[in-house]
């Protein structure tokens, strides 16, 4: 009996030892696959190589199945992942960077349980090419916008409890220098787009306002639950109007030399 025992105490060990090394040691790949299917294959990373905790891959957008747009991340990205325990639920700590982009890396928190599930953006600055937006699809492959983003917040939190979005913190981007195929103007200008959260927690403001440019561009929108409705307008400076009318026509309802811009 002592040795049927040992025996099965042994298989045990091996199957434990096994689960460990395949935890520990599991490709990059396997995480990769994840991505893709999480996003509907708008978010890929090819090339994937390491683990799936410690690794590095190309980043691709693309529009999703069936769409002809792609656009890459120059150098791809690299990424740290660790499981932790935030507020009584199981989370991963991810630290993520690219060496086109990211000066150190941007820190993001995801988190998970019964109630719902949260993911928490830690204070950062980066810097993207616009270039990278075009592999969406429509609209952004037909704008093919130029220049240079930069994301920054000094932490942003959202979060879905039983199908409820709740938000937290700032985020901002601002958009540099910005051209577009679709005119012969460049540049455009350069914009800021920020989400508020508001006291609540339930609700966020969307702001798109203009620094400076020859397109000026003006908005203002909520987000209730999961749902955003925004207005706003892109009025062409004095003299420019025949510069920027084909792009008009594309990005809003034409009335008069501005378009009306809306969505929700």
């Amino acid at each position: 009996m002592e040795s049927v025992w040992s025996r099965r105490i042994g298989w045990l060990a091996l199957l434990l030892g096994l689960a460990m090394a395949l935890a520990l040691f599991a490709p990059a790949r396997w995480l990769a696959q994840a991505v893709t299917g999480m996003t509907d294959g708008r978010l890929q990373l090819p090339n994937a190589r390491g683990s799936v905790w410690r690794g590095q891959a190309d980043l691709l957008l693309t529009g999703g199945a069936g769409s002809q747009s792609s656009a890459a991340l120059p150098g791809g990205i690299r990424w740290r992942l660790r499981p932790a325990w935030d507020g009584g639920a199981p989370a991963l700590r991810l630290a993520l960077e690219a060496p086109c982009c990211t000066t150190e890396p941007v820190l993001l928190s995801l988190r998970g349980g019964l109630s719902g599930a949260g993911l928490h953006l830690a204070a950062s600055r980066s810097h993207w090419p616009a270039e990278l937006l075009s592999g969406l699809g429509t609209p952004w492959n037909t704008l093919r916008l130029e220049g240079r983003l930069q994301l920054q917040t000094d932490g942003f939190t959202a979060s879905w409890t039983r199908g409820r979005l709740g938000l937290q913190g700032r985020l901002g981007v601002d958009a540099f220098d910005l051209s577009s195929r679709l005119s012969t103007l460049r540049p455009l200008g350069s914009y800021r787009l920020e989400l508020q959260a508001a006291s609540d927690g339930h609700t966020g403001t969307l702001l798109l306002s203009t620094h400076t440019g020859a397109l000026h561009l003006q908005g203002q929108g909520q987000w209730v639950g999961s749902r955003l409705r925004f207005e706003g307008v892109a009025e062409p400076a004095a003299g420019r109007e025949m510069a920027l009318a084909n792009l008009l026509n594309i990005i809003g309802r034409r009335d008069g030399a501005r378009s009306l811009l809306r969505l929700g």
